[in-house]
């Protein structure tokens, strides 16, 4: 599966429905229906979708939309942020502040995020496990069996140590009103010390 086949699938994904576990399914079975050496490679390339978005502006981004991000929940906002689709994704790996632009997130300024919907939260850790269980559906082999194909595929460079770029603190408005405007004026908060 190359770069194209793994972008159009998500694609066709979005257009099937907007929730997530609805999604989840239709790729689950779309998958399952895929050859085995094809539904490694999805999990092939959606690792190597991921490696432009681990960047330090974008999880600024994230912290600011969130209002606080872990390692764990940036890992799952970019993979909501592949749900968005290629063209969203890359423009926010390039401009974090582009995200100001994207409804789903238009939707969410202003409001607190206990007031978020599961359909609406900018997390999608399930996207990564997908593929293991549409190999495990179509093979009968167990999830061991799924990262030793990914293993055998010797694939490098998919998993950055650190994130690009310079480490800054998005909770300091002014810092983030120069590099985030957009977002800043959608998420404000109180300058922290």
């Amino acid at each position: 599966m190359d770069d194209e086949t793994f972008w159009n699938m998500i694609d066709r994904c979005r257009e099937q429905t907007q929730y997530p576990d609805e999604r989840l399914s239709w790729l689950r079975g779309h998958l399952s229906g895929q050859p085995e050496a094809e539904i490694v490679q999805f999990q092939v390339s959606l690792d190597r979708a991921l490696v432009p978005s681990f960047t330090w502006d974008l999880w600024a981004a994230a912290d600011r939309i969130l209002g606080w991000c872990s390692d764990d929940s940036f890992f799952y906002f970019r993979l909501w942020l592949v749900g968005l689709g290629r063209d969203m994704f890359e423009r926010a790996a390039r401009d974090p502040d582009a995200l100001a632009n994207a409804p789903e997130i238009k939707r969410l300024a202003g409001r607190s995020p206990r007031a978020w919907s599961h359909e609406e939260w900018p997390e999608w850790e399930e996207l990564d496990y997908v593929a293991g269980r549409a190999f495990e559906d179509a093979t009968g082999k167990t999830d061991d069996d799924f990262h030793d194909a990914m293993e055998a595929l010797h694939v490098e460079g998919l998993d950055p140590r650190e994130p690009v770029g310079e480490r800054w603190d998005a909770n300091r408005d002014g810092e983030t009103a120069r590099r985030l405007p957009r977002l800043s004026a959608l998420f404000p908060t109180t300058e922290m010390v």
